[in-house]
């Protein structure tokens, strides 16, 4: 599970492909996070031809809502992986609609983990876009989860899907048929514990970015 994470590097630092194609004054007005929550703006990268940098509401909104708004409705800001593709509300983003959101740590419990070197790793996620009668658009996203390892079993029974660096292009870009989709299989389900650590932390007041 995956309900609390951060992005705290400094925007010179990102990742390079995030700073391709980005929103028109992001450079001046990103601010880094210390605590990021469902329902807050989220920094992602998908792809629609090429790799784009969006901002997404972080909380799944499905395409066919009629009101994105209604708070009685449930918003998912994870998935399973292993079912992902089963799922009538996540099946087609599965199919079409994968990101990556940028992180330099996730939250579980009273717990931080990061990388050793502070590196910005990838969530893997799925993305959503609802579209109003009038043409308005609102994106949102998830992140997957999966099977703990032996890091992170002793803190949770689930934890992020976590993206290497390297298979951005991959992972987002659509795919042909679900031989492709099975490709992405070994990408989601072997990240090594070498590298991370595991830090007891107290959470600090959420800062948040500003989009406009």
């Amino acid at each position: 599970m995956c309900g609390r994470f951060e992005l705290k590097t400094k925007f010179k630092k990102l990742p390079k492909v995030l700073k391709q194609d980005y929103p028109s004054g992001l450079h001046s007005k990103y601010e880094t996070q210390n605590l990021i929550r469902p329902t807050d703006p989220v920094l992602v990268i998908k792809n629609e031809g090429r790799i784009k940098t969006t901002f997404m509401t972080w909380g799944f909104i499905s395409p066919w809502a009629k009101d994105p708004f209604d708070k009685k409705k449930p918003r998912p800001f994870n998935a399973r992986s292993e079912t992902v593709e089963e799922k009538k509300l996540f099946s087609g983003s599965w199919k079409h609609k994968r990101c990556l959101i940028p992180a330099s740590g996730f939250f579980e419990k009273k717990y931080r983990i990061r990388k050793e070197n502070y590196e910005t790793f990838w969530l893997g996620g799925i993305w959503s876009k609802w579209t109003s009668p009038d043409g308005a658009e609102l994106e949102s996203c998830c992140v997957l989860t999966t099977e703990p390892n032996q890091l992170i079993k002793p803190l949770h029974h689930r934890m992020p899907v976590i993206i290497p660096n390297g298979y951005e292009e991959q992972w987002t870009e659509q795919v042909k048929d679900t031989n492709e989709l099975k490709g992405l299989l070994p990408i989601m389900f072997n990240w090594s514990t070498d590298g991370w650590i595991v830090e007891d932390i107290n959470k600090k007041e959420t800062d948040q970015m500003s989009l406009f």
